[in-house]
């Protein structure tokens, strides 16, 4: 989970998402490499080597760690996996890529970096790693990775295009679904029923905020990051029938000022006022997750993976009471939900791509995935997996499963791909501050409309 600024020159900064031969970037990594690896696939092939992998503590990677000797095992490649903070991650990694020095192999990503990292360069293209026969075991099935996933991890760098084009930048490792989860246990007791449309879950917000108890109706993020579009606002806005920008040709027109839009932001900044936390423009998710695991927050509209430890026995005051449920369907039904997936990437720099390879794709299978789902991994990219070992984790999580099944068929990356993306974004969360402070929502998004329009074109 990630939060605020991004590019070559700023540093995105995390809150707890090379185009080598492949094109895209004009200033291109060193040549593939898939090519020339001929004959039978061999887990042994390059036994003996070493490969550096950069990455910032996250459960993800923790349920992978214990893991990395039996990567070793296989393949008789040494793993050096390096730590960075997560206030650090990017500025290490942005430094290192944009110096092309190669020093790690495989780094740890969010799929929004890729529409900033891959134009110039920094990325490998996976693409021609996964078709080559000689470098992929038949075993590797890659399409049993969701195809929401595959597809918010490729893009062609093109204007105008969607994501699911192009090179494959990265492979999903980890993700997580945005929906909202709830203290069941007061539901029950007042025989409240899960609202259906966003009015009606704005009413029940409402109605279960009681100021003088210190309990409030649903926590979303409101902090002046860009993570606090693309959680619960993201996938809420695009249920409703809005869109960030539209498309004609190479030309994008911002288009949170639409009246589907404004009408959207005034409800969701209103509801802040009226059933959030009273230091709402302060919240990230560790706040979001907190309130509801201490009793204070009925509802909580964020990632599926951030409110699910607080289920676990011990881990918080409501461990044991609570609930997870899609959120409100749109006007039409539906139940498009906004991803965030961290993922694994190949350095366009590496020295040691088949070796670099090798960990993605044993990192990115059935077996390391169904043994690191057993411990903390959550949500699993692969539906085999969710299937088969993640369901049997599920039993103490009322409603997670039926929730994750109904939506996770329109969960996709919902933001219209492009390279201003954490600039402009960041932007968008500073005008729902503006407008929580009294500024009119129509004129300060026709305002922001505007400014990001001219960025995204220029």
């Amino acid at each position: 989970m990630l939060a605020a600024m991004g590019g070559a020159a700023t540093v995105p900064m995390l809150y707890g998402c090379g185009v080598g031969t492949g094109g895209g970037g004009d200033d291109a990594g060193s040549a593939n490499g898939a090519g020339e690896v001929t004959g039978s696939f061999d887990w042994k092939a390059l036994k003996g080597e070493s490969i550096k992998i950069l990455q910032t503590p996250h459960p993800y990677q923790q349920a992978f760690q214990p893991l990395l000797k039996e990567f070793t095992e296989l393949t008789g490649i040494e793993v050096q996996a390096d730590l960075v903070a997560e206030a650090d991650y990017f500025t290490k990694l942005n430094t290192e890529l944009a110096g092309k020095t190669g020093a790690h192999d495989v780094f740890m990503t969010g799929a929004y970096f890729i529409w900033q990292y891959g134009p110039p360069g920094w990325m490998e293209d996976l693409k021609p790693w996964i078709e080559n026969s000689a470098a992929t075991s038949d075993e590797y099935d890659f399409e049993d990775i969701y195809e929401g996933l595959r597809t918010s991890t490729r893009w062609d760098f093109e204007k105008g295009s969607e994501l699911g084009t192009g090179g494959q930048w990265a492979i999903p490792w980890g993700f997580e679904t945005n929906v909202v989860a709830y203290n069941k246990k007061e539901f029950d007791a007042r025989g409240i029923a899960l609202p259906e449309t966003f009015d009606d879950f704005i009413q029940l917000a409402n109605d279960l905020t009681d100021r003088s108890q210190n309990r409030y109706g649903v926590a979303f993020r409101g902090s002046k990051s860009w993570a606090t579009i693309h959680p619960g606002f993201m996938t809420q806005f695009t249920r409703e029938g809005a869109k960030d920008y539209t498309a004609e040709g190479t030309t994008y027109t911002a288009a949170m000022n639409s009246d589907k839009a404004v009408d959207f932001t005034k409800k969701w900044v209103d509801l802040a006022k009226s059933a959030g936390p009273t230091s709402w423009t302060t919240y990230d998710y560790p706040q979001c997750t907190g309130d509801l695991g201490n009793g204070n927050a009925m509802m909580v509209y964020d990632a599926d993976s951030a409110t699910y430890p607080k289920q676990k026995a011990g881990a918080s005051a409501q461990a044991g009471n609570l609930a997870w449920y899609p959120g409100p369907a749109g006007p039409d039904g539906s139940y498009a939900t906004n991803l965030w997936t961290w993922s694994l990437a190949m350095n366009a720099a590496s020295k040691k791509k088949q070796a670099a390879w090798l960990f993605i794709q044993w990192a990115t299978g059935k077996e390391a995935m169904n043994k690191a789902t057993s411990s903390t991994f959550a949500d699993p990219v692969r539906a085999s997996v969710f299937d088969g070992s993640f369901k049997q984790t599920l039993g103490e999580f009322p409603g997670y499963l039926e929730t994750f099944e109904k939506v996770i068929d329109s969960t996709k990356i919902q933001f219209t791909p492009q390279t201003k993306f954490f600039e402009t974004t960041e932007d968008w969360a500073v005008a729902l501050q503006d407008i929580y402070s009294g500024a009119d929502a129509k004129s300060r998004l026709d305002e922001l409309a505007k400014a990001n329009t001219s960025k995204i074109n220029a």
